[in-house]
């Protein structure tokens, strides 16, 4: 008698998330587990025909900011949009747990400040139905979602906890606080957390313009959370640094140092035991310090340290506009009086002659609240059109004023009004030296980097780069051929979730979790951004669709067909790492 399944994808092909080539096959799913790949022989009672098309595993993103979000939200978009099936969220350091009542102002101006998003969209949005870490993952468990999704432990969060306003003063932690993080951190990891992350960023910063609490912590404080992981039983850490080795208000225009700074991660990591993820992107004023943490990763890596780079497939890049939520000239007080108002009516004011000769007379920096504001250039702004994400020198606002006559200010401001002013000013940050991708295309040659950074959930008025693993497939892979998709796909699944500790899925395998996607890749594409509200208190984001995922399921459950949600909430809380599938083992 043949087999009963709940969901049978017939005559796709494969592509199995481990870099092989593509097969012919059939995918059987029963109880969210992958149970048949080849020839099935039963039925189900949903069966999709694939021919023509790649099933891949679902994408696994390990590096998000959907902490807030995923307390009232079931729909994780755009994540969600772009197939990915898992998040790991509580990157940078930032987050909402451990937190005592009078700290919650404290960390919803730091995620405001360092993720961008709005202190009225969380005052309204969460509920604090916790304090501890693990009462926060309870929080996130009662919801059904569209991903499953995964936690790190926030470090701020646990510095301030535990030191209160010793902690944002930057005071060095003691030994008993230590001790005390340290003890958090293995209750967090013993009741579900991924591991911790922190932050040693001058980026990183509230809107008030105070730093980050992790900004300046010494050795012996991140080896004692790296050894709180240790203690539950392992966990990963993750990092964002600016390289800086005394990186304090004070110096933060001083010289990066990376090997030092290199050398305290690569020491956590070994005392510790525990395997060290951090950001690596290239920035356009210090290309030199990217050269030297890539040569000297790679030599941790070969001498068996288990540090691996996170860095994005093209540059990050600031979309300013007058429907985000930075301009150019957004600390200009003239035009800080107009930002309220209704976009209609602020395109009317700004074409006046006289409030424009006004705005372009201010600084722009001295009254800003943008922790970026200091990396702006003229000379890397460009006019975004529809979805140029490789702009050249000619075409930025320094390169067109000179060939008019103009200032760079000008024509950013001009940009800035076309369309009726929903025109974006696309500004690379990081990964366009040189106004090419270079650095991205290095790391995609190496295989211990892990493809990420896409922030979903973070940036909402000015970063939209959640869909990288659509970015990714059609420009790597498609658009330019210098990549072959099973490889691309290999980075988006078992890669990243091998590093993040999910052996359970991003392969398509007899005992792995059923998460797909089923891909049309004649049709796969993009969507040019646009603005939507649709968060807590009428909270403004940035959202970017896609097409040619023609379905994407989670758990053995399509939640998504032809880009359009399902309604099916089959996403839920991952506590911890997952070992490899006992039925995954004896299959193989």
């Amino acid at each position: 008698m043949p087999d009963k399944f709940d969901l049978i994808i017939r005559n796709g092909s494969v592509v199995d998330g481990t870099g092989s080539q593509p097969f012919s096959a059939d995918v059987a799913i029963k109880d969210g587990v992958i149970v048949a790949v080849g020839t099935v022989d039963g039925d189900a009672p949903r069966e999709i025909d694939a021919k023509g098309k790649l099933v891949t595993p679902g994408f696994v993103d390990i590096h998000t900011h959907y902490d807030a979000q995923a307390v009232w939200d079931s729909h994780l978009k755009p994540s969600s949009l772009h197939g990915v099936t898992t998040v790991v969220m509580g990157n940078c350091g930032v987050g909402f747990a451990p937190c005592k009542p009078e700290n919650r102002e404290k960390l919803i101006e730091l995620m405001e400040g360092v993720e961008d998003i709005p202190g009225a969209v969380m005052h309204e949005g969460l509920e604090w139905t916790w304090e501890s870490f693990p009462e926060y993952l309870n929080a996130l468990e009662a919801k059904a979602r569209d991903v499953d999704v995964c936690a790190l432990l926030p470090h701020s969060a646990v510095r301030v906890h535990v030191m209160g306003d010793r902690a944002v003063a930057f005071e060095p932690a003691t030994k008993d606080d230590i001790a005390e993080m340290r003890a958090i951190t293995t209750e967090a990891v013993k009741a579900g957390a991924f591991g911790i992350s922190t932050s040693r960023t001058t980026s990183h910063k509230t809107l008030a313009g105070d730093y980050i609490p992790t900004l300046r912590v010494y050795e012996d404080e991140l080896l004692g959370l790296a050894e709180g992981v240790r203690d539950a039983g392992g966990g990963m850490i993750e990092a964002v640094s600016d390289w800086i080795t005394d990186a304090t208000p004070d110096t933060i225009n001083a010289e990066p140092d990376p090997v030092e700074a290199f050398g305290i991660l690569r020491r956590v990591s070994e005392k510790s035991g525990q395997p060290l993820v951090y950001t690596l992107a290239q920035r356009n004023n210090w290309p030199e310090v990217f050269a030297k943490l890539l040569e000297l990763n790679r030599q941790a890596y070969a001498e068996g340290v288990n540090i691996r780079p996170v860095f994005p497939p093209r540059a990050i890049g600031i979309l300013l506009g007058l429907q985000a939520t930075q301009t150019p000239f957004s600390g200009c007080p003239t035009f800080k009086k107009l930002n309220d108002l209704p976009l209609e009516e602020k395109v009317e004011k700004l074409r006046d002659p006289k409030i424009r000769s006004q705005i372009l007379s201010e600084d722009p920096v001295k009254e800003s609240t943008f922790p970026l504001i200091h990396r702006m250039s003229y000379g890397y702004m460009f006019r975004f059109g529809n979805k140029d994400y490789i702009p050249q020198a000619e075409d930025s606002a320094s390169a067109i004023a000179e060939r008019e006559g103009r200032t760079a200010a000008e024509v950013a401001y001009d940009m800035l009004l076309e369309n009726d002013g929903k025109n974006f000013i696309y500004m690379p940050i990081t990964n366009y030296t040189d106004y090419g991708l270079s650095a991205s295309e290095a790391l995609l040659n190496e295989k211990m980097a892990i493809m990420g950074l896409g922030d979903g959930g973070a940036h909402v008025g000015f970063i939209l780069d959640a869909g990288f693993p659509t970015w990714l497939l059609t420009h790597w892979g498609k658009s330019t051929g210098k990549f072959d998709a099973p490889e691309l796909i290999r980075r988006l699944t078992s890669d990243t979730a091998e590093a993040a500790g999910l052996r359970d899925r991003g392969r398509i395998a007899v005992g792995f979790k059923g998460d797909l996607n089923v891909i049309d890749w004649d049709a796969l594409d993009f969507e040019a951004p646009y603005m939507i509200q649709d968060l807590p208190a009428g909270g403004k984001r940035l959202m970017q669709g896609a097409s040619g995922y023609d379905y994407t399921i989670v758990s053995g459950v399509v939640t998504f067909e032809g880009g359009a949600a399902t309604g099916a909430l089959p996403g839920r809380l991952v506590r911890g790492m997952q070992n490899t599938p006992a039925l995954a083992i004896a299959a193989e």
